[in-house]
């Protein structure tokens, strides 16, 4: 049984406590109300109590809203282990990517090590001091392999993945993360990512079906995409907006194999923007995605 359940954070414009609800915080609900629960055939498990706030970058971790994602973490990572020890797959809507240490946290306490494809723009490899912003959502792959704020690595209890298990699909920032200082996958002894055009080049089923049988082969693991995988064009309900990403049939076709698998512990989706979203036409495309990727 797949279990939808909301994590309604955002590390964008990060509200002060009592601003009424505002982005990718509003991603959760919009999913839902274009029928998600429904169409993938789930349970809804409602909304964590979780929400970042404060405008403040800490001194010790570099992290905006440190406090609060320290929560957040501990709440999430609770519940994701509550839902697999019993036996159901989190769909886990976010908010921003900011979820993803607490989801393999989770993951890794109630089955062990877990191996992650992650479908981003952005390789998230900065940390406190390389980040531009200081927002976690820079942090997740840096924390996730323990090389990001050792007290964000610590309360995880990182590193979450191993270097066999790690797939970075997607990501086009490179040049960019060099500019900022950010360490590289293969500096940690990590997979390169495969670019958009490397996916391509392989054929995004064939890319898709090589990331599973690799991660499944080591046992479960989790699937987490960031919208901001696709094409600004094709997919403009989002924060981060970047030319040269996938279509969403390329997209389709490199989950399928991917969330076809018994290995598949769970699935996040984050940086969906609903104030970006007048129409509801990113969120229905995201339901019929999962729809597909998902129901079977």
């Amino acid at each position: 049984m797949i279990t939808v359940v909301g994590v309604p954070i955002d590390c964008v414009g990060v509200p002060e406590a009592g601003d009424p609800p505002f982005g990718t915080e509003l991603s959760p609900g919009a999913l839902r109300a274009a029928g998600m629960v429904a169409a993938i055939g789930g349970r809804d498990g409602g909304d964590l109590p979780v929400r970042l706030v404060g405008r403040d970058r800490d001194a010790r971790t570099g992290i905006l809203a440190w406090p609060s994602v320290q929560t957040m973490t501990d709440v999430v990572r609770r519940h994701v282990r509550q839902l697999l020890t019993a036996g159901h797959r989190p769909l886990v809507l976010g908010g921003c990517c900011t979820l993803l240490p607490a989801v393999l946290a989770g993951a890794r306490d109630a089955l062990g090590g877990t191996g992650l494809a992650y479908l981003d723009g952005h390789l998230d490899l900065y940390d406190g001091r390389t980040s531009p912003t200081g927002e976690p959502a820079d942090m997740p792959i840096s924390v996730v392999t323990g090389h990001g704020p050792v007290d964000w690595v610590d309360l995880v209890g990182g590193p979450l993945v191993n270097p066999d298990r790690l797939r970075l699909l997607g990501p086009r920032d490179r040049a960019e993360a060099i500019e900022y200082g950010s360490v590289l996958p293969e500096q940690l002894g990590y997979r390169p990512e495969l670019t958009p055009g490397d996916l391509r080049e392989q054929g995004m089923a064939g890319a898709g079906a090589a990331a599973r049988d690799a991660l499944a082969e080591g046992g479960s693991y989790w699937v987490h995409l960031d919208v901001d995988v696709l094409d600004q064009q094709a997919f403009p309900a989002t924060d981060y907006l970047m030319p040269g990403g996938l279509g969403l049939p390329e997209l389709r076709e490199l989950m399928r194999p991917l969330t076809g698998s018994d290995a598949l512990a769970g699935v996040s989706v984050g940086c969906y923007n609903p104030d970006k979203d007048p129409d509801g036409a990113s969120a229905a495309a995201l339901v019929d995605l999962f729809a597909d990727v998902l129901r079977a």
